[in-house]
């Protein structure tokens, strides 16, 4: 997609004037943008004005959310997927607050979003406008501050095109995040002067290739020492997936991934060992503490989730963090090296160095012998219950079902809360071949990409619910499964309108057991009262029908014979599976149950108790 030649300066000494609005779309144009995602209102009328004029042509078109806070849930999951920029959009006051939560779950996760929000004319600062959120009204460029990587008042025409480009830089290069400016609607209608649409913006926002040489070779050596290798593949490792997985295999290594990492590699590949952190799997805890000398660490914040709860496993003097935030290298002071740069140039630089030492001995490159006891790929907490026939269906079975009946171009999205544990710790992809996630042919790479998106540090409830069709709208073409739960949905449900509204294909799968799951089950295993979990049964099959859209009650595992997943998934709209699980069934959290400093109540069975499990649910 290329800006319409309307926006464009007619010549370099004589710019054409545009209002501020259209310039900003125009923007969005030049890098590919196809939808901003949010709540119209009076501040912000100029933005869509000039959205409205750019649907017209083919560019740039609004995607209209139930709430805000669901706009920016819809811009990360675009984010995520594309690879491009997510945009997010909302009037003055309540607007700009209710899309905060969407954009410090984007700051915490490294998502790449502009919010832009409106504010009253610049006249009527201090007097008491109607939602006005300037310093001299309820202060939302205030609130942004906080979880943002640039966050300004746009308060002069002449700021406005400065200000949105160092926005848009900001937004893209590590670290990664998100950008917020507040402009007010006079200044949205004035007319500006273009001045660097035309002068390569991509390449302003372009990844920069930085690598730290002397360190690349550093590590090197230590690798050419290591007796055993262990790699632990973060979240951040999407572009580089490809390169990361070559290494593996040249050096026989084994690796775990952070949860949120699972969907960027396939869990069949024969030297993965499963989920390292919360809801993870006893082989991975069990291969890092198998005679490891030398851990890689790449692309990974280690926060709670991400290295089980600080684990020693992990922080000791045997790890080699990589990554190209230094707020995440910050994490790990005792580590023997740093390697600061970008992660695919950082293994490719290593690849090479690999292959030059190859073609010189005239020999395969090869790590040292392996050493250590051999143990299982993935071990799964309690595998039995992945076929348990039993109704109301078990969640491990439901995990099965969904691996099994969907195709391996598949998005997975699943929400914050026992949605997470049971699909971070059971879900697969059916498509059996060794190596990284599938890419089509001509499609690259890019972070964030994967079969499985979950959340780490800062995790709303319902997220997935927005994000889903965030993706969904991003890659129209790909079967998107949203597995959320049944408290999300009565937080952030109404957005499947939206999906409904644009013809997308998005499966919405609610697991129903009429509670706050983790909730109950932290407080049962914690000892703690049991209070102010419980939700009503609600037959949300019922509400989606009620929306025109096709809703099913799924209560056994023979109920998936009943559907045919052929036609759900090739309808031109979503579909929501109410699921009624068993409620009893308690999820892989016991990492959480650590970090929260608790313990199991005297009434609480101690069968679950197994050594081979701890610090790894």
């Amino acid at each position: 997609m290329k800006p319409s030649a309307a926006f464009l300066p007619s010549s370099p000494d004589q710019p054409q004037s545009v209002d501020a609005a259209t310039l900003i779309v125009a923007h969005l144009e030049a890098l590919g943008v196809e939808y901003v995602f949010g709540v119209p209102g009076g501040a912000i009328e100029p933005l869509y004005n000039a959205l409205a004029v750019s649907a017209r042509r083919g560019g740039v078109r609004p995607v209209l959310a139930r709430h805000e806070a669901g706009a920016a849930f819809m811009a990360d999951g675009y984010a995520r997927e594309t690879g491009k920029l997510g945009v997010c959009c909302a009037t003055s006051g309540p607007g700009a607050t209710n899309l905060l939560t969407g954009v410090a779950c984007a700051y915490d996760n490294s998502v790449p979003l502009l919010a832009i929000t409106g504010q009253p004319s610049l006249p009527l600062f201090g007097r008491r406008a109607l939602q006005e959120s300037a310093c001299t009204g309820v202060n939302t460029v205030g609130m942004f501050q906080h979880c943002t990587r640039y966050n300004t008042l746009v308060s002069h025409a002449d700021q406005l095109e400065t200000k949105l480009v160092t926005a848009l830089m900001r937004a893209s290069q590590p670290p990664v995040g998100p950008v917020h400016l507040s402009i007010p609607v006079d200044l949205l209608r004035s007319q500006v002067q273009p001045r660097m649409l035309a002068h390569g913006l991509r390449d302003l926002l372009r990844k920069p290739s930085i690598v730290d040489e002397d360190a690349v070779r550093s590590l090197f050596a230590a690798i050419r020492r290591s007796r055993k290798l262990m790699l632990i593949v973060g979240g951040g490792c999407g572009e580089a997936i490809d390169a990361l997985m070559h290494f593996a295999e040249l050096t026989n290594s084994d690796f775990v991934t952070t949860p949120d990492a699972k969907g960027l590699i396939n869990p069949h590949h024969p030297l993965y060992r499963g989920v390292f952190g919360f809801a993870g799997h006893a082989s991975a805890q069990l291969a890092l503490n198998d005679g490891v000398d030398l851990t890689l660490a790449v692309g990974t914040t280690l926060g709670e989730w991400t290295s089980a709860a600080w684990s020693e496993s992990v922080l000791n003097r045997r790890l080699v963090h990589i990554d190209d935030t230094d707020e995440h290298l910050l994490r790990s002071p005792m580590a023997q090296q740093h390697v600061r740069g970008r992660i695919r140039t950082v293994f490719e630089c290593l690849l090479d160095l690999m292959h030059i030492e190859q073609a010189a001995l005239g020999l395969p490159w090869q790590s040292a012998e392996r050493t250590g006891v051999v143990h299982p790929r993935v071990m799964l907490r309690e595998p039995e219950k992945l076929m348990a026939p039993e109704t109301p269906i078990k969640p491990q079975r439901l995990m099965a079902e969904l691996s099994r009946r969907f195709p391996p171009t598949t998005r997975f999205v699943a929400d914050a809360g026992n949605s997470t544990a049971w699909a971070i710790h059971y879900l697969e992809m059916r498509n059996r071949r060794s190596g990284a996630a599938s890419v089509r042919p001509g499609e690259r790479r890019h972070d964030h990409a994967g079969w499985l998106r979950v959340l780490m540090d800062f995790a709303p409830m319902g997220w997935a619910i927005g994000a889903a069709v965030g993706i969904a709208r991003g890659k129209p073409e790909c079967p998107v499964v949203c597995i959320t739960g049944d408290g999300s949905y009565l937080m952030n449900g109404q957005e499947i309108t939206v999906a409904a509204q644009e013809h997308l294909p998005v499966i919405f799968v609610i697991l129903n057991d009429a509670a706050l799951g983790m909730v109950k089950h932290g407080q049962r295993l914690a000892g703690a009262e049991r209070v102010a979990f419980e939700l009503p049964y609600v037959d949300y099959s019922l509400m989606a029908q009620a929306m025109g859209i096709p809703g099913y009650v799924i209560e056994s595992p023979e109920d998936f014979d009943e559907l045919d997943m052929e036609a759900l998934l090739s309808r031109p709209g979503p579909t929501l599976l109410d699921v009624r699980i068993d409620p009893e069934e308690v999820p892989p959290m016991n990492l959480r149950m650590q970090t929260l400093d608790t313990s199991r109540g005297d009434d609480e069975p101690d069968t679950d108790r197994r050594p081979e499990l701890e610090n790894v649910r």
